[in-house]
């Protein structure tokens, strides 16, 4: 028995709509590996995707960064906001903030940038960073990867991260994505 015209029809139409979903789901970078974390939440996040760095960022940035002649002396407040003084990332209109005044671990996870590692956490560090949220400078897919930096006290990667471009810029967010600021070393 052959299928009428109608039900031809309208398997080609499931056929294609199938298709087209499976494009989209196959072409949508998967970026973010996991929700922010409060700092109470100790579950892990089920996502095993790995990704390595194209390649170690250079220690040179490529954005000028500018800066007041006022030397910051009061300790920072939130590791996501600049000691005063600091000044603001003109390529990125971000707050800058000086390594020297982020957490150690925050170091410790840019010495391994520079190295190309090994790190903590290998299935996530050096994987791609999309900039869904559109608060880095705008450069291609690809151009930015995410590293973990260790929260000390928990048992899950936390939400604190460093994304280096591909130059050797470097950013730091201390709520996972949801604010930055330029890394001046």
């Amino acid at each position: 028995m052959t299928a009428s015209p109608g039900r031809r029809r309208y398997r080609l139409f499931l056929l294609l709509v199938a298709a087209a979903a499976l494009v989209v789901w196959f072409l949508t970078p998967v970026d973010q590996d996991d929700p922010p974390a409060s700092s109470g939440d100790t579950t892990t996040s089920s996502d095993s995707r790995s990704g390595s760095p194209s390649g170690s960022p250079s220690s040179s940035p490529t954005h000028e960064l500018t800066q007041t002649n006022t030397p910051s002396t009061e300790p920072t407040t939130s590791p996501s906001t600049p000691p005063a003084g600091e000044g603001t990332d003109p390529a990125s209109g971000l707050p800058v903030v000086r390594l020297a005044d982020l957490p150690p671990e925050a170091a410790r996870t840019v010495r391994l940038i520079d190295a190309g590692g090994p790190f903590p956490e290998p299935e996530h560090d050096g994987g791609t960073f999309g900039n869904r949220e559109e608060l880095l400078p705008d450069e291609p897919y690809g151009y930015y990867r995410e590293y973990t930096v260790p929260t000390p006290g928990l048992a899950t990667r936390g939400a604190r991260r460093i994304v280096a471009g591909r130059a050797g810029d470097l950013y730091w967010t201390a709520d996972h994505y949801s604010s930055f600021s330029r890394i001046r070393r």
